[in-house]
C-alpha cells in the first residue's frame, strides 16, 4: 500500500506513526456499522495499514481495510478506479470494491486522534504465492499471464493521481543515491551502487522511448494469489493496488521479477518465463527487454534500502525484514549473470533476433599484444573490453554499463544523437580536402571565431591537439623569427616530437631525455603543493618566467612562444594562481614572443560560461589551439590566431591537411556548437562542478588522505597524501580500481599519479553526480583499509 509518507520526502517515524491500530472488536464493530458485514475477523499481515478478513456465516469472505492516518484520500479513489476497470475488463484476477451502507467506496473514521479511511473488497480465494512451495516453470509463466491480463485492462487507464510522488516508482528511485552509505558492509555497498549505475545507464537514459501506463506495481509474494491444487502454484489473481503508478510497463515486469528470483538457484530461467507469459498476450518491445535485468536489481536495491531504514524506526516489527534476506541473496546472484547474455535470452523467447556476438576480450588481448605496439597503455589491472558509449555512458562486451567520469573527448556525450546525425548525413554526401570551397568550413570558422575577443579571428583546422599544437609553434617562429620556447614544469602539449621536447611531464618523465637546450621550463604555478606557495605565490613564479626570458636572451636564443594550457592537467588539475596567466603573457609579449593558450583538454565550456579557460585568468593569448572535446570523439582540432600571426605564417609555403577542415568533421563541430549553446551545456558544466566541488569537500571532512581540491567546472583534481604529507600513488590507484569494479570511470595524474581526476562528458547529471560522490566514498575507504593492512606501521 501507498502512503504519502512513501513519499521522498516522508520520515520513516512519520510512516509508522500513521499505521492504525484497532483491536480485532473494534474493527468488527465498525464494518459492521459501516458496510453492515457480520462475522470472525482474522487480522492479516501488514505493511503500514491494518487488514482483517471477514468470515460471513455464509462463507462469504471480505477484506476490512483501515488505511495509514498518511493515506490520501484522491490516491485511494486511484485504487478504486483500478480494480473497478480489472472488475470490468478482467474479472477475477483481482478484488471489487464493496461500497458502504452510504454508498461510498470509503467511510472516514477518527480513531485515538487519527483519521483513516475504511473500506471493504472481497477475498480472492487461494492462498498466497509466500506460502506456496511447489513452483515450477509454469508458475512463473501463469505469473507473467497474470500481469499481461491487468497491465492491457489498465493500459488506457487514466487518473489525476495515477502520476504523483512514490518511491516505489522505479522512476523515482533517484531517492536511492546517497543512501548507500547506510549499508555498513562495504562490499554489499558496492553491490548496490554498481546496480544503480547499471540502472541509470540502461534504463533512466532511455525512459522516455519505454512504454508507459498504468501499472499493478506491487507483485510480490505476499499481494499473489495462487489456485488451490495439489500440484505446482498457479497464479489466479492480485491484490493491493497502493502502490499502482503511471510510469515504465517493463517495472511491472521487474517488479514481480525481483520477487520471483527469491530463493531460486537459476534467476534467468524464472525470468525468461516471466517474460515468456506476459508477452503472448501483451508483446513487449525489444527496448523493454534490455532495461528488464537492471529493472528487477533496482528493484531489490529499493527494497533493501527500505528495509533496512525502516528497521532502524521500526525495529519491533518482523514484517518489515521479511525479504531483505533474500532481496540481497538475489543481488548477488544477479550480478554474476552476464547482461548481454540476459537480453539475448529474452529477445529470442519473445521471438527478437539476439544481438551480434562480441568477440571474447581474451582474444583481443592477445591479438592486440602481438599487432599493437606495447608503448601505449591500458587502463586499470583488469582492462575493459568497451563496445558501446551513450551519452555519460560505457558499456563492456557483457552489457555491464559504466558511469565515465573521465572522458573529457566525447564532450557533450558518447554517441550524442545530433553528432551522430550530423557525420552520418554529410559522410553520405560529400567528403574532400579544403582545396574545393565547401559551406561548412566557412560557416564552421564562422562560429569559431565570433567566440573569442578580437584580434583572434583566422582559423587553421588539423586532426588532433598534437597536431594543432605543433602548427601554434610554427606560427609563432614565423611571425618573431626565433626558435626558443617556454613552457612549464608538469606540462603536456602532444606527441610530435617537438611536443615532447617541450613538455616536462614527458622529456622529464619515465623514458625522457630532458629538454633540449632552446626549451626554457618554468616551475608550475602550483601554490598549494609546488615550489612557491602563499600569499605571494604568484609573484614568486612571475619572477621565474623574468628569469626564463632573461637567461634566453643572455643565451642568445630568444624565446619565440610562451605556451601554457590555463589549468594544467598532467600536473594533476592546478589551477594557476589569480592573475598569473594574464601577467605571465604580458612578460612574455614584452620580451617579444607570441602566448600561446593550449586549450586542447578545457575548452569549449568545460569550466563554466567563459567557455574558455584562460578567460578565467583575465587573459588574452596570441593564439588558441583547441582539440579533444571539439568532435566529440571525431578527430578534430584548430588553431585560432590574429590576421597578422595568419599573414607572417602565409610566407609563401602553402600549408595543407589532408583531413583538417574536411566538409564532415565541420559538420560534426557545428554540431558540437549546437548541443552546447541549445542545452546550455557551459552552465551546466559549472553547476555540476560545484555540485561535485561540494561533495568533495564533505569526503575531505573524513578522508584524511583527501590534502586538496581543485578545478573548475568539470576539470577537477582531488589530490591524495599520505599521514606523512608524502604523495600517495597507491592509495589513488587502488581507489581508481574499486570504483571501476563498481561501475565509475576515473583516472588519475599529477607528477607523483597521486591526484583523482574528474573530467566526465557534460551530459552528466546531479543524479550521476551523486552516484559518483557515494561510489568515491567507498572506494576511497576500501583502497585505505588496504593500505593499512599491508603497512600495519601506519595504523
Amino acid at each position: 500500500m501507498s502512503t504519502d509518507s512513501d513519499r521522498q520526502g516522508a520520515t520513516d517515524t512519520d510512516r509508522q506513526d500513521g499505521t492504525p491500530r484497532c483491536t480485532v472488536g473494534e474493527a468488527a464493530t465498525l464494518v459492521r456499522e459501516l458496510f453492515g458485514i457480520s462475522g470472525q475477523l482474522e487480522p492479516l499481515d501488514s505493511y503500514i495499514d491494518q487488514n482483517f478478513r471477514v468470515t460471513e456465516a455464509s462463507g462469504t469472505q471480505w477484506v476490512f481495510k483501515l488505511t495509514n492516518a498518511h493515506e490520501s484520500e484522491a490516491e485511494l479513489a486511484f485504487q478504486h478506479r483500478v480494480m473497478d476497470r480489472l472488475h470490468e475488463r478482467a474479472p477475477g484476477i483481482a478484488p471489487h470494491v464493496r461500497r458502504s451502507l452510504a454508498g461510498s467506496d470509503f467511510e472516514r473514521h477518527e480513531h485515538r486522534g487519527q483519521r483513516h479511511l475504511a473500506r471493504v473488497v472481497n477475498y480472492l480465494p487461494g492462498s498466497l504465492l509466500s506460502s506456496s512451495r511447489k513452483r515450477d516453470a509454469e508458475t512463473w509463466r501463469s505469473f507473467g499471464k497474470i500481469l499481461a491480463q491487468v497491465d492491457r485492462a489498465l493500459a488506457d487507464l487514466d487518473h489525476p493521481a495515477m502520476k504523483r510522488e512514490l518511491r516505489w516508482d522505479l522512476a523515482q528511485a533517484e531517492w536511492t543515491l546517497g543512501r548507500t552509505a547506510d549499508i555498513e558492509d562495504l562490499s554489499r555497498r558496492a553491490l548496490l551502487e554498481r546496480a544503480q549505475v547499471q540502472f541509470r545507464a540502461d534504463v533512466m537514459r532511455r525512459f522516455d522511448r519505454l512504454p508507459q501506463q498504468v501499472i499493478y506495481n506491487d507483485a510480490n509474494d505476499n499481494n499473489v494469489v495462487v489456485a488451490d491444487s495439489e500440484g505446482a502454484a498457479r497464479i489466479s489473481g492480485v491484490f493491493d493496488f497502493g502502490d499502482a503508478i503511471h510510469t515504465a510497463r517493463i517495472f511491472e515486469l521487474a517488479v514481480a521479477g525481483s520477487y520471483a528470483v527469491f530463493d531460486q538457484s537459476d534467476p534467468l530461467d524464472v525470468l525468461t518465463e516471466l517474460v515468456a507469459g506476459y508477452h503472448q498476450i501483451c508483446p513487449l518491445e525489444r527496448l523493454e527487454l534490455g532495461c528488464l535485468l537492471a529493472s528487477v536489481q533496482m528493484r531489490l536495491v529499493a527494497s533493501v534500502l527500505v528495509s533496512n531504514q525502516d528497521a532502524v524506526a521500526a525495529p519491533d516489527n518482523d514484517y518489515i525484514r521479511v525479504s531483505e534476506a533474500p532481496a540481497w541473496a538475489a543481488l548477488e546472484r544477479l550480478a554474476l549473470l552476464d547482461p548481454t547474455v540476459v537480453e539475448d535470452r529474452l529477445l529470442t523467447t519473445c521471438g527478437y533476433e539476439a544481438a551480434a556476438p562480441v568477440s571474447p576480450a581474451t582474444t583481443i588481448r592477445e591479438r592486440r599484444e602481438r599487432h599493437v605496439g606495447s608503448a601505449l597503455s591500458v587502463s586499470y589491472r583488469k582492462p575493459l573490453h568497451l563496445v558501446k558509449g551513450r551519452m555519460q555512458y560505457l558499456f563492456d562486451a557483457t552489457g555491464r554499463a559504466y558511469l565515465d567520469g573521465v572522458n573529457n573527448i566525447c564532450h557533450v556525450g558518447h554517441c550524442h544523437p545530433r553528432v551522430v546525425e550530423s557525420a552520418c548525413r554529410q559522410i553520405e554526401t560529400l567528403n574532400t580536402n579544403t582545396r574545393y570551397y565547401h559551406q561548412h568550413i566557412a560557416d564552421y570558422a564562422e562560429r569559431l571565431a565570433a567566440l573569442f575577443p578580437n584580434p583572434l579571428e583566422v582559423c587553421y583546422f588539423v586532426n588532433s591537439g598534437s597536431e594543432a599544437n605543433e602548427l601554434a609553434l610554427r606560427m609563432a617562429r614565423a611571425h618573431t623569427n626565433r626558435q626558443a620556447v617556454l613552457s612549464l614544469g608538469a606540462g603536456y602539449h602532444g606527441n610530435t616530437t617537438t611536443l615532447i621536447d617541450i613538455s616536462s611531464y614527458k622529456h622529464e618523465g619515465p623514458g625522457g631525455g630532458g629538454a633540449p637546450d632552446w626549451v626554457y621550463t618554468v616551475p608550475c604555478p602550483d601554490a598549494v603543493r609546488g615550489e612557491h606557495r602563499g600569499p605571494d605565490a604568484a609573484d614568486r613564479y612571475l619572477d621565474t618566467v623574468t628569469a626564463a626570458l632573461a637567461k634566453a636572451d643572455h643565451e642568445a636564443r630568444p624565446v619565440a612562444a610562451f605556451i601554457a594550457e590555463p589549468i594544467i592537467g598532467c600536473g594533476g588539475q592546478v589551477v594557476p594562481p589569480e592573475g598569473y596567466l594574464r601577467r605571465a603573457f604580458d612578460l612574455t609579449r614584452i620580451a617579444g614572443a607570441v602566448t600561446i593558450a593550449d586549450e586542447v583538454q578545457v575548452g569549449f565550456g568545460r569550466t563554466g560560461p567563459h567557455y574558455w579557460a584562460y578567460r578565467a585568468q583575465d587573459a588574452t593569448p596570441d593564439i588558441v589551439t583547441l582539440g579533444k572535446p571539439m568532435g566529440n570523439g571525431h578527430p578534430l582540432a584548430a588553431v585560432i590566431t590574429s590576421r597578422a600571426i595568419a599573414d607572417s605564417f602565409d610566407n609563401g609555403m602553402e600549408y595543407f591537411s589532408s583531413f583538417g577542415g574536411n566538409p564532415v568533421s565541420c559538420a560534426i563541430g557545428l554540431a558540437v556548437l549546437d548541443i552546447i549553446e541549445d542545452e546550455s551545456l557551459a552552465t551546466h558544466a559549472e553547476a555540476m562542478g560545484a555540485l561535485l566541488l561540494e561533495g568533495f569537500h564533505r569526503l575531505r571532512q573524513h578522508h584524511p588522505a583527501i590534502t586538496d581540491i581543485r578545478g573548475a567546472g568539470l576539470y577537477l583534481g582531488i589530490e591524495l597524501s599520505k599521514p606523512n604529507g608524502q604523495p600517495a600513488p597507491d592509495l589513488a590507484a587502488q581507489s581508481l580500481e574499486n570504483a571501476r569494479d563498481t561501475g565509475v570511470l576515473l583516472s588519475s595524474d599529477g607528477p607523483n599519479r597521486n591526484v583523482l581526476k574528474i573530467k566526465p562528458p557534460l551530459a552528466i547529471q546531479p543524479a550521476d553526480a551523486q552516484l559518483l560522490l557515494t561510489v568515491l566514498d567507498r572506494a576511497l575507504t576500501q583502497a585505505t583499509q588496504t593500505s593499512l593492512a599491508a603497512q600495519p606501521n601506519l595504523r
